[in-house]
């Protein structure tokens, strides 16, 4: 499922060094913390979150696929995990 968002996120943004890190919990949750430049962060969250929430759903059909639910977060650079 991370090279899923990692392909999303490369072909969506012009800059490709985006950070990712992933924390997954027993009871099947994932949550993907993307930390993109600040200047790529409005292009990846769109106008309304319409960008991010379209990832959230595709990334969300393939973990109902996998039996477990996902959630992605949006970091700054002065923000922590």
């Amino acid at each position: 499922m991370e090279e899923l968002l990692k392909f999303i996120i490369s072909s969506i943004l012009p800059e490709k060094n985006v950070a990712i890190s992933k924390e997954e919990t027993e009871d099947g949750l994932i949550t993907f913390y993307i930390k993109p430049n600040p200047e790529d962060a409005g292009i990846l969250i769109g106008k309304g979150g319409k960008v991010i929430k379209a990832i959230s759903q595709i990334l969300k059909i393939k973990a109902t696929l996998m039996k477990k639910r996902v959630i992605l977060k949006v970091v700054s650079e002065n923000q922590e995990n």
